[in-house]
């Protein structure tokens, strides 16, 4: 037998700008030429790009999500193709786990996450998207990565966290920057002391959460047991920024992308909100698949395999490309054009098996919400392409910087976003809205 290596090599670097700006014909490349393939990129390393290639190993039981970082398996280095040397000391929480331990830390989420969980939010979320869009709908002007989409998640995750509202941009911009930053850059020192001071406040919050019990996302990792033992400290912090990244940019990078295509297709953009009550779902599903906000994961051969016979060696390095798989053609009929009313749209955007997105509802339920509220308030909106500034490289998240956009002033429905942080806070103190669906099942009451 030959070396499978050098019979399925193709030179892949998703890190580069040239992947982002050709994203479709190297996906095309690969899907026909090689959907596993071998890059001797970043110390080498396996890339599924076809969709059945994808399925099967992110089921596959012969697969890791461990980041070892005591150095007791060769070659596991968790979910980061190549890994982030700041990184090196800690784990991404339960993404850079494998179960049971994965599970341990997981369960306790999900009666804070799960669909009716997250309902029980809808008129939280829909009063920061108003307010967001309060402050600027007299001007005619908005940047809705700035303004709109890098807020709501924001304050909705620390929200759900048990974190006070205000300090939404303690966490925000870090969040964002320390993914569009690279290392080369000379605003990555600043970044970097950003994620240092974002994470230290966590652990204040953890620390006094500990003394002074209070409902949220925070509360239930304080109080989770790892074999009949406290979770340790740099395990929690690692979850709990974990829950802030997956919160934020993800969300932010899809309502960014949706309302810039829809800004470039008016036509599309008026039959949506026209038949929004038989569109919604269905659209917000194909913005999913199209634009993939998180583009793949890393992963750890854990046990010798073959797929598409094609042999895969423990210790081997593996890129499963969620991206590319949601452009198979042979599971996506036109998979380079977004079909509002696609039927039958199995993504794989939000991952798969055990390790798929604990946060999908959550991504959801507030794109929902703030797609459906521009198009309410700003129907005209026409999006600045000057202006706009994508991430240059989309390894890491298909993220932007700017989309900023004109559209006809229209008037203030309420108050202004301090103000209405304020009031939300006193909600969420007062009703205890941060309490798990198994302890408070009626919705948010916004009452002003």
């Amino acid at each position: 037998m030959g070396d499978p290596h050098a019979e399925h090599r193709f030179h892949f670097d998703r890190h580069t700008p040239d992947y982002r700006e050709r994203f479709d014909s190297i996906t095309a490349e690969l899907h026909g030429q090689c959907p596993m393939a071998w890059s001797d990129t970043y110390g080498g390393h396996w890339v599924a790009a076809g969709n059945k290639e994808v399925f099967e190993l992110a089921r596959s039981a012969a697969i890791s999500n461990d980041h070892d970082i005591a150095g007791a398996r060769r070659g596991y280095r968790g979910i980061n193709i190549p890994l982030v040397e700041a990184s090196t000391p800690f784990r991404g929480g339960m993404l850079e786990m494998d179960d049971p331990e994965h599970r341990a830390y997981r369960t306790p989420l999900n009666a804070y996450l799960s669909p009716a969980a997250v309902q029980r939010w809808v008129p939280v979320i829909d009063e920061i998207v108003r307010a967001c869009l309060d402050e600027k709908t007299e001007t005619g002007r908005i940047d809705f990565v700035d303004d709109l989409a890098n807020i709501v998640p924001a304050v909705l995750t620390l929200a759900m966290l048990g974190v006070p509202l205000r300090k939404w941009p303690i966490y925000c911009e870090p969040a964002h920057a320390s993914v569009y930053t690279p290392a080369t850059s000379p605003d990555y020192v600043r970044v970097a002391d950003l994620a240092i001071a974002s994470a230290m406040d966590m652990m204040g919050h953890l620390a006094e959460i500990r003394e002074t019990p209070r409902p949220g996302l925070i509360d239930a990792l304080a109080r989770l047991r790892v074999d009949g033992e406290p979770a340790p400290d740099h395990e929690l912090l690692g979850m709990l920024m974990l829950l802030i990244g997956g919160g934020f940019d993800t969300t932010t990078a899809l309502t960014a992308h949706a309302l810039e295509w829809l800004s470039q297709n008016p036509d599309q953009r008026e039959r949506l909100s026209r038949e929004r009550d038989t569109l919604l779902d269905s659209a917000t599903e194909e913005f999913l698949r199209f634009f993939t906000p998180a583009p793949g994961d890393g992963r750890t051969i854990a046990a010798d395999c073959e797929i598409d016979g094609i042999p895969l060696k423990e210790g081997e390095r593996l890129w499963i490309s969620w991206a590319m798989a949601n452009r198979d053609p042979s599971v996506f009929e036109h998979p380079n054009e977004i079909v509002l009313d696609r039927k039958g749209n199995r993504h794989f955007s939000f991952g798969l098996g055990v390790h798929r997105c604990v946060g999908s509802n959550v991504a959801r339920t507030v794109f929902k919400s703030m797609l459906t509220a521009v198009l309410d308030r700003m129907p005209d909106f026409a999006c600045d392409p000057a202006g706009t500034a994508h991430y240059q490289t989309i390894g890491v998240i298909q993220g932007m910087q700017h989309l900023p956009a004109t559209f006809t002033p229209g008037r203030r429905l309420g108050p202004g976003l301090d103000e209405t942080l304020e009031l939300l806070q006193q909600a969420c103190d007062e009703q205890e809205l941060a309490r798990p669906i198994t302890e408070r099942k009626d919705a948010a009451v916004i009452s002003w």
